[in-house]
């Protein structure tokens, strides 16, 4: 439980200062990511998500339960990775990759990440 907490705390500690920097684009995002989370937090206690490579969800298994929850955050990672992208002068895929890093290094222990690499893992 305690661990569920740190989690979301720290999950949404960074996507305030990923929305801060987008303006008018975050105020939706935030609301639908938000209200995600507990289902996400969910299926990643489970083991049936992690956190890949790319700064995405992703099934690790045979078993899709809430595939939509999950598709939604993607499409919303995605629209927020773009926009920064934009921003920075740079690409959404390496957004992706360098926010993938500071998810796998803050996922508390128990849940799935993916390594630059590829490789899954369990922290």
């Amino acid at each position: 439980m305690r661990t569920t907490k740190i989690f979301t705390l720290t999950l949404l500690a960074a996507l305030a200062v990923l929305f801060c920097v987008q303006g008018a684009l975050a105020d939706g995002i935030k609301d639908r990511m938000k209200a995600r989370l507990p289902v996400i937090t969910e299926l990643k206690s489970q083991g049936l998500v992690g956190e890949n490579n790319k700064g995405f969800l992703e099934f690790r298994g045979g078993k899709k339960p809430q595939a939509d929850v999950i598709q939604a955050e993607n499409k919303d990672r995605a629209a927020v990775y773009k926009a920064i992208a934009e921003r920075q002068k740079t690409t959404p895929e390496f957004v992706g990759q360098a926010r993938a890093a500071q998810i796998a290094e803050k996922e508390p222990s128990g849940f799935w990440v993916q390594d630059p690499a590829g490789a899954w893992k369990k922290k």
